[in-house]
């Protein structure tokens, strides 16, 4: 059931790599420990498994799904996102060669190719996706291999046209890769929009229930997925089966979590626009959003995260995240349970004194699927 098929996007979340086993018939995907698989004699392998680097049966059903979710023609599962961008990069890039990111990318994409690809002779500019002239300007002909996009990107909710970059970056040869975690792809497919590579990390909105590490790259050539197939098993970057089996559980109420998420994220948005101490509220949702229309073309739905600035600035940010109770204090996202940081010390510390630096007065918050009234009651006892 790979790839999108005439079904709706929850019948796939359900049923996507995953019919029922013909000897045990097994409704739920078994989970596969076995490290090691006999073979059908020498160099004969039993339906492609020989050791589970290469290949595990839960592994496979949850990479099935992915691609089915995502229109892809193949999807790979990773031991965590940042392992799948690793992959990713390593084998689109040679030194010598350049990516442009966006201006806000997530802190830990910033120090994986600011910090460690640049050892290896990878030179990178960050950029601002919405303006084509200057994402003309950064890229280098020649030597720009990857356009990096987040959309909506962490912390500061900024959209990119995913079409639109897909045009300029094909232009000058280079692929577009959308990172796809805060919309999901029940809300967005960058790969109908012309991206060449989605990354996820699983361990958010996928996986929905903070108890599981994971990542995924879905692709949208078949000659990049053998690439990247064969990258992921010689570097050992690949996911564990009990991850594996807990993205597949997860992603089979997406649909109705992703729901709850943005209610509830629109509802707290509305809270927070009225609340004096609040000097910016930051969610693609409202229509005074600068990628407002951007978004509501691209995406059905506006997700679950929002970020806002506070007036008072730093010391007021870090009173509100100490003060919350039912909004947890953590990092990560895309839980059932609502969370709430302060990228600026937090999440996007790595970013500090760079380009990518994000506000001190601003806090973001994961909006779970509680009952929103609680969820308006803790912020506003919190910002008291």
């Amino acid at each position: 059931m790979s790839g999108s098929g005439a079904q709706g996007f929850d019948t796939r979340a359900i049923h996507a790599g995953q019919e029922p086993n013909p000897a045990t018939g097994d409704v739920v995907v078994p989970l596969h420990l076995a490290t090691t698989f006999k073979q059908d004699g020498v160099g004969g392998l039993r339906d492609g498994y020989e050791y589970a680097r290469s290949g595990n049966p839960t592994r496979a059903a949850l990479q099935e799904l992915l691609a089915s979710l995502e229109e892809g023609v193949a999807g790979l599962a990773f031991a965590s996102g940042l392992a799948a961008e690793d992959t990713l990069l390593r084998t689109v890039c040679e030194p010598g060669s350049h990516v442009v990111l966006g201006g806000d990318a997530y802190g830990g994409t910033y120090r994986l190719i600011s910090r460690v690809m640049s050892r290896w002779g990878v030179e990178h500019t960050p950029a601002d996706l919405n303006d084509p002239d200057a994402l003309r300007a950064a890229i280098r002909s020649g030597s720009t291999r990857v356009v990096w996009c987040e959309t909506p990107t962490n912390p500061l909710l900024n959209i990119a046209d995913i079409a639109l970059t897909a045009e300029v970056a094909h232009e000058a040869g280079a692929i577009l890769v959308v990172d796809n975690t805060f919309a999901s792809p029940y809300l967005q497919r960058p790969l109908t929009l012309g991206a060449d590579v989605v990354v996820h990390s699983t361990t958010k909105y996928l996986g929905g229930h903070s108890d599981v590490v994971g990542g995924a790259l879905v692709v949208r050539e078949a000659e990049l997925a053998e690439q990247l197939a064969y990258h992921q098993n010689a570097m050992g970057a690949v996911s564990g089966p009990l991850s594996d089996w807990l993205v597949i559980r997860g992603i089979k109420t997406l649909g109705v979590r992703m729901d709850r998420h943005q209610d509830n994220a629109g509802r707290i948005a509305e809270y927070l626009i009225g609340h004096p101490a609040v000097s910016q509220v930051l969610y693609p949702g409202l229509p005074d959003h600068p990628g407002h229309d951007i978004a509501a073309k691209q995406m059905s739905g506006f997700g679950g995260m929002l970020s806002f600035r506070l007036a008072a600035g730093e010391e007021a940010a870090l009173r509100v995240c100490e003060r919350a109770q039912l909004f947890t204090l953590a990092e990560s996202l895309g839980g059932v349970e609502s969370l709430i940081e302060h990228p600026h010390r937090m999440t996007h510390a790595s970013a500090a004194g760079s380009p990518l630096e994000v506000p001190a007065d601003l806090v973001r918050l994961s909006v779970g699927i509680e009952d929103v009234d609680d969820l308006l009651a803790d912020l506003d006892q919190a910002m008291s």
